[in-house]
């Protein structure tokens, strides 16, 4: 049913109340619908089929909506305001070949870690006179399964006489997830903050749709004389966390005012639709490093793995890089650390009697209070400096 209130969808046993007292009024009120009566039968397959018609119309219903819409439907939905979802990538990095000198091993030469995944060479590697040769690799799976450690590519896929051994010095990085549709959710709402052109609003939010930005803040000097910050008269800087400097460029040329000057530690030049080239401004943004130690007391329902649920909890509120390479926005530019909300979230882990957690942003002089981030600032956290330990 559609009304002024929304959609309400009638449930089976409302559906077949409903049939039972039609069936009724037209044959009598002594007409037998018993589970093992014909019409009983038929009325209840009806309901049944008619049940699953109505859902798929609650579905349809729903699917026009950002926050109940899925899979999809929610894709569609992204174009309205410029996004669309963030598609899995795949990792690359380095690796280094030992074998016959001179040899050149072509690309599609594929190597792997003990663990199975699987990387392949994307160009041409010829070992040097002591038989050494670097060159670059990708994952074959998309995804932040393909981001290891250094050293961990070991394996010759295909055994070749001239390659003796193989290692990756570096780890390899860029391997993402496809983006799920509560993080999807969460940046379309971000890119809606601000319409049109020519806002500060508007040009937060065009920075927020680009490739790679995670955060992105905008801040004035609309006043006659230069601010404490050195910004000019009538101009703006965006401070930016993430991103292309000359896609970055292009959302700002694309979204400011004419005649507003833009203001920042980072300088690009973008030419305009006629080919006239602009000097564009803006500064990346200062990442706080936020360090967390949590003591946790437990039970026996706490998971086998609940030290790295914890830390990902914590990193998911915050923002940065997970155990996976999976890196998340987390909190807004400028935005405060919020004490509770990080206990709140590492309560979440199943098994948590009682837990304690000091934050720190030097790593060394740790306190159980809020940290406060300037507008130009957005906090940062990580796997690595996050540390859970479990009180005797």
């Amino acid at each position: 049913m559609l009304d002024a209130k929304g959609f309400k969808r009638p449930t089976y046993d409302e559906i077949f109340a409903e049939m039972q007292a039609e069936a009724k009024a037209k044959f009598g009120e002594n007409v037998n619908t018993s589970e093992r009566s014909f019409l009983g039968i038929l009325l209840r397959l009806f309901a049944w089929f008619l049940s699953k018609v109505w859902q798929t119309t609650e579905n349809t219903y729903y699917s026009a909506y950002v926050n109940t819409a899925e899979g999809v439907q929610l894709d569609r939905l992204g174009p309205y305001v410029g996004i669309t979802r963030k598609l899995e990538t795949w990792a690359t990095g380095t690796i280094q070949l030992t074998g016959t000198p001179g040899h050149t091993e072509p690309a599609g030469f594929r190597v792997e870690t003990p663990a199975g995944v699987v990387f392949e060479t994307v160009e041409d590697i010829t070992l040097d006179g002591s038989g050494v040769g670097t060159g670059e690799i990708r994952a074959l799976e998309p995804g932040t399964i393909g981001n290891v450690a250094a050293g961990s590519i070991t394996v010759i896929t295909n055994p070749n006489a001239n390659i003796t051994s193989v290692t990756n010095p570096e780890p390899t990085s860029g391997g993402q997830n496809k983006e799920t549709d509560q993080e999807f959710r969460e940046r379309f709402m971000q890119s809606t903050a601000g319409g049109g052109a020519a806002t500060i609003d508007s040009i937060r939010s065009a920075l927020l749709r680009t490739p790679g930005v995670r955060a992105a803040v905008v801040i004035e000097n609309n006043t006659m004389t230069t601010d404490v910050a050195g910004r000019p008269p009538k101009s703006f800087e965006a401070y930016v966390l993430g991103g292309d400097p000359q896609d970055i460029g292009q959302t700002i040329l694309n979204t400011k005012a004419a005649g507003i000057e833009s203001y920042g530690s980072e300088s690009v030049v973008i030419n305009d639709i006629s080919g006239y080239p602009h000097t564009i401004k803006f500064s990346y943004a200062d990442e706080i490093q936020i360090h967390a130690k949590v003591t946790v007391w437990t039970n026996n329902q706490f998971p086998v793995d609940g030290d790295t649920q914890i830390e990902s909890a914590i990193i998911r509120y915050i923002g940065g890089e997970d155990y996976d390479g999976q890196l998340y926005v987390g909190l807004n530019m400028g935005d405060d650390v919020i004490h509770s909300r990080i206990i709140a979230a590492v309560y979440k882990v199943a098994g948590i009697e009682d837990a304690k957690v000091e934050l720190s942003t030097d790593g060394s002089t740790w306190a159980e209070a809020n940290i406060s981030i300037d507008p130009q600032e957005v906090a940062q956290t990580s796997h690595a400096i996050i540390e859970v330990v479990h009180a005797t």
